[in-house]
């Protein structure tokens, strides 16, 4: 299945028919790598150690207790009178579960697949072009650009 690309069609670029197929087949290929890379396996591995883990079970089921309560008393707003001790206990929940070792782990490791990934969209995205938006899970991007403080005409009040 060959597919031409609008941009093709205009002229913008020469010969640029995309092989949906072959594109389809890398893409698999890639996905089949990173399931088995390392970084995919520690993921599963912590993965599944936190569900065996009958600490981490009962501090969760006790974490989502605190953020029902908590949610319960931000209906109402920082003027419930529990809401400091509601918010207080949701941080203490947390806290408890990321001390447990599996779960620091399991972060660990899942922090360090989604760098792995947000890698390799960078790098497949900037082969296409250098100004592609790409996805990333980031709070708190390095990247410059419209929003980012980088400096650019768009008119978006962001830069420039």
């Amino acid at each position: 299945m060959t597919q031409t690309l609008p941009a093709a069609v205009e002229g913008v670029m020469e010969n640029a028919p995309a092989d949906m197929a072959l594109l389809l087949s890398h893409a698999f290929e890639l996905g089949d790598s990173l399931k088995n890379s390392a970084y995919a396996a520690e993921y599963v591995f912590w993965k599944d150690r936190v569900h065996r883990d009958e600490e981490v079970q009962t501090l969760t089921k006790l974490f989502a207790k605190a953020k029902e309560k908590f949610a319960e008393c931000e209906r109402f707003g920082r003027f419930h009178p529990d809401y400091n001790a509601a918010l207080d206990q949701v941080y203490e929940m947390e806290s408890r579960l990321d001390q447990v070792e599996s779960v620091r782990n399991f972060k660990a490791a899942e922090n360090s697949l989604d760098e792995l990934l947000n890698d390799v969209s960078r790098t497949i995205a900037y082969a296409v072009s250098q100004s592609i938006k790409v996805p990333d899970n980031n709070p708190n991007p390095k990247a410059s650009g419209c929003g980012n403080g980088g400096s650019c005409s768009c008119g978006s009040g962001g830069c420039g």
